[in-house]
């Protein structure tokens, strides 16, 4: 049985008297629907529930690059939907003025359901998570002053904030909101596979694919749990330290020893169109990723017991686990999502 989230508003009529006194408008409430091979949501609806206009508000925003310094730079220049949201073929992110970041674009799907963003987790809101790549100098280096100013300047932001909110106002926190009810709207839910575990159509694996869901879930779930294939924790998979970065990971948050070199485990859905991986893009194919699991885990004080068994380090896979798990992994990846027009700039 689906479990169902209707968002019950009582929502007064706004009226445009800047255009027509007898045009109304109406905000109307979104259904959030938590697929039957989910686990239960993190993210609580009720305190920002998701609507048609506060939707299309975060996504105007998500889109445009007026936010950054730059007037180019937006959400989406590094977060492109045909990629699962992410910045292929870039190792590391580029920001405005083109200057590089330090870490790979995640993919934004399926938010509602993590409890922590950011390979590090820097936060544990998602309303609050775009602060962090809006202010940052190397990606959008926005000003929220500069940025409440540009919006009410635009004729189309007024009408969409006026609708989106019951105040009405035009201010950062309801900037934020927007964005939020936009991200956790993203959601990934009809890849073949989840067809396959809802029984629905089109959900044949064939043999190979499904000798490859067997061994993940043998030597790859303890990690990548549930249908979502992340367990949201934070881990050091035994990626040898890159010296020009020396990228801390989790350890930049908590200060805590043993968070060193540790990352946020991420989510494997649709995998096929995020390369290049890793917290650094360091790995460019599914084949190396095997690989590194397979030969390159390198040993640490802070590396994973999981990796780390008798001493015997990494994941042992033959040449045909290897082959058969990138088959499964394949059927991860969700047509709909990646070319669903409510999520799409145009």
């Amino acid at each position: 049985m689906k479990a169902k989230y209707i968002i019950l508003l009582i929502l007064p009529l706004f009226w445009n008297c800047s255009t027509d006194d007898n045009e109304a408008y109406q905000n109307i409430p979104l259904d959030f629907q938590v697929p039957a091979n989910f686990p239960p949501l993190a993210y609580n609806l009720a305190n920002n529930p998701p609507t048609e206009k506060g939707f299309e508000l975060g996504k105007k925003l998500f889109y445009d690059g007026r936010l950054a310094s730059d007037g180019i730079v937006s959400c989406g220049f590094c977060h492109i939907q045909e990629d699962a949201f992410t910045h292929h073929g870039h190792t590391l992110s580029h920001g405005v003025d083109d200057a590089i970041g330090t870490r790979n674009t995640p993919p934004i799907q399926n938010l509602a359901y993590q409890t922590t963003f950011m390979y590090d987790g820097a936060t544990t809101h998602l309303d609050l998570q775009p602060i962090i790549p809006f202010t940052s100098p190397i990606e959008m280096n926005g000003d929220f002053a500069k940025a409440v100013a540009m919006m009410k300047g635009d004729a189309e932001y007024q009408k969409l904030f006026k609708i989106a909110f019951t105040d009405g106002q035009i201010n950062s926190e309801n900037m934020l909101k927007a964005l939020g009810q936009f991200m956790v709207m993203v959601t990934s839910s009809n890849s073949r596979f989840d067809k396959y575990r809802r029984s629905e159509s089109g959900g044949t694996l064939t043999q190979v694919e499904q000798d490859g869901y067997a061994i993940f879930n043998q030597k790859c779930s303890s990690c990548h749990a549930t249908d979502l294939f992340t367990d949201n924790s934070f881990r050091n998979n035994g990626l040898p330290v890159d010296p020009a970065y020396n990228d801390i990971g989790r350890f930049r948050v908590t200060e805590l020893p043993q968070d060193k070199y540790k990352f946020k485990v991420p989510s494997l859905r649709n995998i096929e169109k995020t390369a290049p991986y890793m917290h650094d893009g360091r790995l460019f194919t599914l084949e190396a990723v095997m690989e590194h699991y397979n030969s390159g885990v390198v040993n640490s004080a802070t590396l994973d017991p999981i990796l780390n068994k008798n001493g015997s380090l990494g994941i042992p896979l033959t040449t045909t686990e290897k082959t058969k798990i990138i088959a499964f992994l394949k059927t991860l990846t969700d047509a709909q999502y990646l070319t669903d027009k409510r999520f799409s700039e145009y």
